[in-house]
């Protein structure tokens, strides 16, 4: 299944998406729904981020690669660090490049979506927590990162967390494609099967420390290729079975 929200003027809705078409949805998908027979073309609605998560635990140097890339050791323990709820955006929203920054880059990587409040779950029964998987760019200003010693400065500004442009909830996310272009050029390639810390392990791993609340995202990381954007550049990224999630750069007025 194919979970969207989407804006029905004056509304926001959540729907499915079913032959190219969006059914609505009565209810939402972290409780009871039922699907309604309002169907609606794609092109009459306008996908908004497919969760409003409480917060985004973003994941960091969980593939080997982009470790080596950026010349650190290999994690233990999953290192991450929490990306703001203001910093979501949905698919074909435009990223703003701040003026406190120089150098803004992009970070493709796979989306965990929560499906209901979990604390300290073992990870044998961690799916059991997962509704489904997205894209998320952790879009990161690089030139601020080193400043304060932690991350949160260059990676929680507003518009930073594009996440979409669905959720997909029958997947197997242990070993999917995964893709980054800029302007229609490849830029990152891997496969999640290269994760050091898989989706389940994360899952149990996080709720161990917070608390984790219905549409809360889990970015897994990203691997190597990061690189640079400019304003009036564009984004894709792509993932096998998930999709394209889209945006472009802008100036900060």
């Amino acid at each position: 299944m194919k979970i969207v929200r989407y804006q029905d003027v004056p509304a926001a809705k959540w729907g499915v998406i079913e032959e190219g078409d969006v059914r609505e949805m009565d209810g939402d998908p972290y409780g009871h729904f039922q699907l309604t027979s309002k169907i609606k073309k794609m092109e009459e609605v306008r996908l908004l981020a497919p969760s409003l998560p409480s917060k985004i635990v973003a994941i960091g140097l969980n593939y080997r690669d982009h470790a080596e890339e950026v010349k650190l050791e290999i994690p233990k323990e999953p290192v991450f660090f929490i990306k703001p709820s203001t910093s979501v955006i949905g698919p074909g929203e435009a990223i703003v490049f701040p003026k406190m920054s120089r150098r803004v880059d992009y970070e493709g990587e796979l989306a965990i979506v929560i499906k209901k409040t979990v604390k300290s779950v073992p990870e044998e029964k961690a799916g059991d927590y997962i509704l489904g998987y997205t894209c998320l760019n952790d879009v990161t200003a690089r030139d601020l990162q080193p400043l304060n010693g932690q991350w949160t400065l260059s990676k929680g500004f507003d518009t930073f967390a594009p996440i979409g442009p669905w959720i997909v909830t029958d997947i197997d996310p242990s070993q999917l494609e995964i893709s980054t272009f800029l302007n229609g050029e490849g830029r990152q390639h891997s496969n999640t099967k290269n994760l050091i810390f898989g989706c389940k392990s994360l899952v149990s791993y996080v709720s161990r420390v917070m608390t984790l609340l219905p549409g809360d995202v889990i970015a897994t990381g990203t691997s190597s290729g990061v690189g640079k954007m400019a304003v009036g550049d564009r984004v894709d990224v792509v993932i096998e079975g998930i999709g394209t999630l889209s945006n472009t750069i802008v100036a900060e007025k």
